[in-house]
């Protein structure tokens, strides 16, 4: 059986959660990371020599890399539906997964660590409004996409949208002013009626 490491309310692990939930695979999840602990210990440095989340142990073939592990599962248990055979679709879908590593995730993570994992004494305001302002900017481009396709890679649900998906569930749950992204919105509704996401993603933040 697959196995994941990682703690359930990481928006990396999700995407690898989220992936398996989605083609129906069966895994076991083992919690590593923040409180956890696990990730320093020789035995996963073994695995992952980075320390981080998530890794899995698919019958001996050890991969880490939130993306590259949901690509990996995608191709080999869902090609034609989350991983397009189309090389446009794919490459699409590919793409988007990139910029959420690349652009979204660096915008969001400030404002997401400083109201969900700082004290509130600790905050820094500046820093905080500068995240979301910063993050609202970038979600423009996403919405100007999503003016024209469904999904990021066309009409259908691949790969592309898990990563996003998982970030922009924090985007959305966060206390915060957002401004009218009405294509996004229809987006982000769309992946909330898929019983996979409200299972592994929609978790009280933490």
């Amino acid at each position: 059986m697959l196995v994941v490491w990682g703690r359930n309310n990481s928006v990396n692990v999700q995407k690898a959660l989220w992936c398996c939930e989605e083609i129906g695979l069966q895994y076991n999840r083992i919690d590593a990371g923040l409180a956890f602990g696990v990730v320093n210990t020789p035995e996963y440095r073994k695995l992952n020599p980075n320390g981080v989340v998530p890794t899995i142990d698919d019958d001996g073939f050890v991969l880490w890399e939130s993306n590259a592990v949901v690509r990996y599962l995608a191709a080999k248990h869902s090609e034609g539906h989350l991983w397009p055979r189309d090389v446009v679709a794919r490459a699409n879908a590919d793409r988007w997964m990139d910029w959420q590593t690349t652009t979204l995730w660096p915008a969001l993570r400030p404002l997401f660590m400083g109201l969900v994992r700082t004290p509130a004494e600790k905050r820094d305001s500046r820093v905080l409004d500068e995240s979301r302002l910063k993050t609202a900017q970038v979600l423009g481009v996403l919405e100007g996409y999503l003016g024209t396709s469904k999904f990021v890679a066309g009409e259908d649900f691949t790969m592309g949208d898990i990563p996003l998906g998982c970030a922009v569930w924090r985007w959305m749950a966060l206390p915060i002013e957002r401004p009218p992204l009405p294509n996004l919105r229809r987006w982000f509704d769309a992946l909330v009626q898929r019983p996979a996401y409200r299972k592994a993603v929609m978790l009280p933040l933490s």
